[in-house]
């Protein structure tokens, strides 16, 4: 089998070997779960409890407060305790449900969903699932796009160094993600669909080829970063390329992640909504590396105390190392994009101060989007934003490639996230 793949790109060390053999494992929830009412692209959701509400596992909690928006529901039973705002780990600030847990994990869960297109996206909506790949995009958003869908295509890719999740979902779990699958493919109108899996997981490559049939194909992916960006994803699948300022939908295509698809089964077959999700929590600080299963609003310091972390890690970050948010505290609570906790040594990271650029190119040799990473970040350093445009940051999906490979240590991403940020201030 021909192994595809996108152009440009990296190949960081993986580090998948810390967490990759380790079953997925229940994790119980605290007595005291916080649940931001933010998960999500688009509108927060909106509070339907207040304080002395008796709750049960999977009641909603918070409904979808417009059309690009999703709702919310209870990871446990218990009795609500407050509704505040509270910081964010992205440096923000979310409204919070706070819910005390009783233990008794009473349930309150969705009847089963009719298997039609309109069935389906209303349970994706009602279940409150959104992409869970790291971007958080309303599903039953996606699900109903403006033009025609010709294929359904699956981010089986996991293409993070450390992250291995979607990995033993894929190998714990296949037969469930292809039923999520063919509700994806039905739910959109897709014709067919491709799973794309990287080749340094072929146990899951063949575990999903066990189930896939029909209308569903799983192909083999370079095992390269990032593979699993949606424009890279299309182009290694189809060799089609997205315009810039359009949607996959309208070159006739839909990209969604393994984890979402396994989401999609629980809610149109157990009537369960997104209230749970695998994460990894790996790193050389973590002293019983893991892939658990934890209710969202569970805290990261829950996550930390069981896999044995210890004081000695000198970053933590949610997510990978690559597109992940570094934590200042470990005390935020896990949401529908948690992917992984990392705890990371002081050899584990690159500390070293920026020097100036060398001009070397290498960003740009990188970039899977084609950009000059080096001329955005020494326009913004002199404030010249309108010249930055003919760059176009905007087109950026801050993967960190060109940060990767710079031998100057120049903050790249950082920069090209100024530089949207600015350019859009300054068109308002």
């Amino acid at each position: 089998m021909r192994i595809k793949t996108f152009k440009y790109g990296i190949h960081p060390e993986e580090r998948k070997h810390i967490s990759k053999g380790m079953a997925i494992a229940s994790l119980p929830p605290g007595g005291l779960l916080k649940i931001p009412l933010d998960q999500h692209i688009g509108k927060p959701a909106a509070p339907v409890v207040k304080p002395g509400d008796a709750v049960k596992e999977g009641t909603l909690i918070a409904a979808a407060d417009g059309y690009v928006s999703a709702n919310i529901h209870s990871p446990v039973s218990g009795t609500v305790i407050k509704v505040e705002t509270q910081p964010n780990f992205r440096g923000g600030k979310s409204t919070c449900i706070f819910i005390e847990n009783d233990f008794k994990y009473e349930k309150d869960y969705l009847p089963p969903a009719e298997k039609d297109k309109d069935s389906l996206v209303k349970r994706a909506r009602e279940a409150g699932i959104v992409g869970m790949g790291g971007a958080g995009f309303p599903l039953d958003v996606k699900l109903s796009p403006k033009n025609a869908v010709n294929t359904l295509l699956i981010n089986a890719s996991e293409c993070e160094p450390y992250i291995t999740c979607d990995y033993r979902l894929m190998t714990e779990r296949a037969e469930k993600i292809l039923k999520g699958v063919e509700y994806l493919r039905i739910a959109s109108g897709a014709a067919n669909a491709v799973i794309g899996v990287e080749a340094n997981k072929t146990d899951a490559f063949e575990e999903l080829s066990r189930y896939a049939g029909g209308n569903i194909t799983v192909e083999l992916l370079k095992t390269k970063y990032p593979e699993g960006g949606e424009k890279q994803l299309i182009y290694a699948l189809t060799k089609k390329k997205v315009p810039a300022g359009k949607l996959p939908s309208d070159i006739g295509y839909i990209v969604s992640n393994v984890a979402t698809a396994y989401a999609m089964a629980e809610a149109a077959e157990d009537g369960k909504p997104l209230i749970e999700r695998i994460v990894t929590v790996s790193g050389k600080a973590v002293g019983k590396p893991a892939n658990y299963s934890v209710r969202i609003g569970t805290s990261f310091r829950e996550l930390k105390e069981a896999s044995e972390g210890g004081e000695n890690f000198v970053k933590a970050i949610a997510g990978g190392p690559m597109m992940g948010v570094a934590l200042h505290s470990v005390d935020f609570p896990v949401t529908k994009t948690s992917g992984a906790l990392l705890l990371l040594t002081e050899d584990e990271i690159r500390s070293v101060e920026p020097t100036p650029c060398l001009n070397c190119g290498r960003c740009a040799n990188v970039c899977p989007m084609s950009l000059l990473p080096m001329r955005t970040d020494a326009l913004i350093l002199h404030d010249k934003i309108d010249e930055c445009r003919q760059y176009h940051p905007e087109l950026c999906i801050e993967c960190g490639c060109c940060a990767y490979v710079c031998p100057a240590k120049r903050p790249l991403v950082q920069s090209q996230r100024l530089a949207k940020k600015l350019i859009r201030q300054k068109g308002k």
